[in-house]
C-alpha cells in the first residue's frame, strides 16, 4: 500500500492508498522537531485504534517545508522498508515538467495539484487552494503547470488583523448574513469573507483574460467549500486534491522503473 504525505506549512495530512481508494487520512499539526519515532507511534496507534493492519511497502511525500522532509525520509525508510519519493526532488520525475522562468523553484503542493486536477479534469484550468497561502495555479492544455498567483491566506489575514490592530479581537472565517457589519467581529468577517470572494473572482477573471482560452477553476483545501456557499466561484471543488496528485506521480514513477 501506498502512504501519501502532505506536509503544509500548518497541517501534515497522511493518507493511505490501496490501489483504488483512500482507506483513512490522519491529519496533525506541522511541526519539524517531531521525529520519525515520534511519527511512527502516533501513525501506529491509530492504525490499532481502528484496528487496522496495512502493509505500506510505498512512501511519497510534499513538503512545503523543508526541515520536515530529513524526519519523514526516516520514517519511511525505518519503519517501512523503502526509499520514500519527494515531489520536486530529482529523482521524482512529473507526469509534465512545468514551464517557468529558468531558476524558479515551484511549491511542490502546486505541482501536486496541477498533476491530480490533470488527471480528473484535462488542461486549460485554474487550481484555488486555500491553504496557509492562497495559491492559484493555471494547468495548461498538456498538464504542465505554468504560473500562477499567491496571496495571503484567509486565517492568515486575520490573524494579521488581530495582531496588527491592538483593538481588533481574534475572529473566525464564517460566511455573515450581511455585508454591512454592525459590530467588530461582523465587521472583520464580512471584510475578510467578501474581500476573498472578490480577491477570487477578480483573480480568476483576470487569469482567463491573459490566458485567452476557457479554462475551468477547480477549488480545493478546506475553506473552499465555505466560499462555494456564494457566486459559484468554482466549477468544481476536489477535497482530495492534493493526495490524489501524490498517486498520479507516484504511479508516473513506478511506470519509469
Amino acid at each position: 500500500m501506498l502512504l501519501c504525505i502532505d506536509c503544509g506549512n500548518t497541517n501534515t495530512v497522511f493518507s493511505i492508498w490501496n490501489g483504488s481508494d483512500f482507506i483513512t487520512t490522519w491529519r496533525t499539526a506541522t511541526d519539524h522537531q517531531r521525529t520519525a519515532d515520534q511519527y511512527f507511534v502516533w501513525l501506529s496507534t491509530l492504525m490499532a485504534h481502528q484496528k487496522m493492519e496495512l502493509d505500506i511497502n510505498q512512501v511519497i511525500i510534499s513538503s512545503t517545508v523543508p526541515r520536515v522532509v530529513f524526519n519523514l525520509r526516516v520514517l519511511a525508510d525505518r519503519y517501512f522498508n523503502c526509499r520514500p519519493l519527494v515531489v520536486g526532488k530529482p529523482d521524482c520525475a512529473l507526469p509534465t515538467a512545468p514551464r517557468v522562468d529558468a531558476g524558479t523553484t515551484v511549491g511542490p503542493d502546486r505541482l501536486v495539484n496541477s498533476a491530480g486536477a490533470f488527471a480528473r479534469h484535462g488542461g486549460n484550468l485554474i487550481v484555488v487552494d486555500f491553504g496557509t497561502a492562497t495559491t492559484f495555479d493555471v494547468v495548461a492544455s498538456d498538464g504542465a503547470y505554468v504560473g500562477g498567483v499567491i496571496a495571503p491566506g484567509v486565517n492568515l489575514s486575520l490573524e494579521a488583523l488581530h495582531h496588527a490592530a491592538a483593538a481588533l479581537p481574534h475572529v473566525d472565517i464564517s460566511h455573515p448574513e450581511k455585508v454591512i457589519g454592525t459590530n467588530t467581529v461582523a465587521c472583520m468577517q464580512s471584510g475578510v469573507f467578501w474581500g476573498y470572494v472578490g480577491l477570487v473572482k477578480e483573480i480568476c477573471a483576470r487569469i482567463r483574460d491573459e490566458y485567452d482560452a476557457p479554462m475551468k477553476v477547480i477549488g480545493t483545501g478546506g475553506l473552499a467549500r465555505l466560499f462555494e456557499q456564494v457566486d459559484q466561484l468554482f466549477d468544481v471543488i476536489e477535497d482530495d486534491l492534493t493526495m490524489h496528485g501524490l498517486t498520479v506521480i507516484n504511479d508516473f514513477n513506478k511506470d519509469l522503473k
